[in-house]
């Protein structure tokens, strides 16, 4: 195709116009790359407790092997209902590791939401945090569901922090309804079971079933995103090459840090996890961002170089009193998404941070990247920016033509990161992807003359 590209004369110095994939054939030769780089680093921070890579080579492989010995069958789909703890990385890395797939579930469903994703999955097994137990109970009898693994919030915190923080989620904030799940296993009794065992490694390829990401379902019934291992190493090498420009200064003796208070069950706060895993960086996990007198305490103690964050979430941190409590010292990077940044937040932001707000764009179907604002600009542009490398992206007609630079069109998106497809939804993924590859977002956006 000769569609011309006007973006490319915006990208960084440094950044290529395509990307080199490398020799992996699964995201987790890349994530097991770092775990052999980086031994000793931090690899993720919770309630002041650390786990280091070495640490979490050991737990997602225990896990792994434990996921082995249940008898499921090749590709079988885990369900994961976790918040940001460590229990989400340590399962979700033991599922790619063992060879299935994952099936990122927001743990704030109600039992009929929970019940379509795991029938439509085809889950087999559901890793969830106590807290929403209770959930799962009302709907698990309609699934194929066979294995459950129970965790508390204070599991892998340590003996003493862990049960302190177990007995105040509990007892004082009453936050665990009474639920009955008879032959659940508990989240260490799994670790340890698999400790004991033996963990077989598989061989994975880059067009295996990675994971599942459900789309929110706001234009109908909630559709399943086919991501597969070489959809995020494409991304997360496009996440990589993009931030370079600004981490890739930061000196060989600074591990590069970021916060992750969104979700990492959605697409956006999964990614950049497993970029700053890619890295050696550590991420710092925040539970519940909604705590906002918790978060700004957190942030007050730590050093961080990437926030990732949505609209919502930055306008209410600065609203917040406690905010002049956190350490913006090290702080590079700003990104926003999930939904569009207002310009008058992104203004305030600049001016309390001295770091501008860095608008990027993606969906559950791009794994999510797809566009970006360059990572040093010093304000906030109002665009979702320029394609990332390896993509294109044309707005488009009715009929699928491209429309004149400066004209409105549906945004459509080629490029390795997109999805291979609708989980057993033929119809669906004809709908949205293109015989040449594009896939048709839905959203309307305006390219100008520079391909912002």
């Amino acid at each position: 195709m000769n569609q011309p590209k006007p973006w490319l004369k915006n990208y960084l110095e440094g950044v290529p116009f395509e990307i080199d994939l490398g020799n992996y054939n699964s995201i987790v030769e890349m994530i097991e790359e770092s775990f052999e780089k980086y031994p000793d680093r931090i690899a993720m921070e919770s309630m002041g407790h650390t786990i280091s890579y070495r640490q979490l080579d050991l737990l997602s492989k225990d896990f792994a092997a434990y996921l082995q010995t249940l008898g499921l069958d090749t590709g079988a789909r885990i369900a994961i209902m976790f918040p940001n703890v460590p229990q989400y990385l340590i399962s979700m890395l033991g599922t790619l590791r063992a060879g299935f797939a994952v099936v990122n579930i927001n743990p704030l469903y109600t039992a009929r939401e929970l019940e379509h994703q795991l029938k439509d999955s085809g889950a087999k097994a559901i890793f969830i945090i106590e807290n929403f137990a209770a959930t799962l109970q009302k709907c698990i009898a309609a699934t194929q569901v066979q294995h459950v693994v129970l965790c508390a919030m204070g599991d892998c915190l340590g003996v003493l922090k862990g049960a302190v923080v177990n007995l105040v989620v509990r007892r004082v904030k009453k936050l665990v309804p009474e639920f009955h799940l008879p032959g659940a296993v508990p989240f260490n009794t799994a670790l340890a079971q698999g400790l004991r065992g033996t963990f077989k490694r598989p061989e994975l390829k880059p067009d295996d079933l990675a994971v599942l990401q459900y789309t929110g379902g706001t234009t109908g019934v909630s559709k399943g995103a086919v991501l597969l291992h070489r959809n995020l190493i494409s991304n997360v090498t496009q996440g990589q090459v993009w931030l370079e420009p600004t981490l890739g200064h930061l000196g060989a003796s600074v591990q590069p840090a970021t916060v992750c208070a969104l979700p990492m069950y959605h697409i956006f706060a999964f990614t950049v996890t497993m970029l700053f895993l890619r890295l050696g960086g550590k991420t710092v996990l925040i539970p519940n961002p909604r705590d906002l007198p918790a978060v700004c305490k957190t942030l007050s103690k730590e050093t961080f170089h990437l926030f990732p964050a949505v609209n919502t979430l930055f306008n209410a941190l600065m609203n917040h009193p406690d905010f002049e409590t956190v350490n913006w010292r090290a702080h590079k990077i700003s990104i926003g998404g999930g939904m569009a940044v207002q310009s008058a937040v992104a203004k305030q932001w600049l001016a309390r941070t001295g770091v501008p707000i860095t608008e990027a764009y993606g969906l559950s179907e791009t794994s999510p990247l797809a566009t970006g604002n360059p990572v040093t600009n010093t304000e906030f542009t109002g665009s979702i920016g320029v394609p990332v490398s390896s993509t294109w992206v044309m707005c488009v007609d009715d009929d699928g033509l491209e429309v004149p630079l400066g004209q409105p069109g549906e945004i459509a998106i080629r490029g390795p990161q997109v999805m291979a497809g609708y989980w057993q939804r033929p119809d669906e993924t004809a709908r949205v992807m293109t015989p040449d590859g594009y896939f048709k977002t839905g959203d309307i956006g305006v390219m100008d003359a520079r391909g912002f």
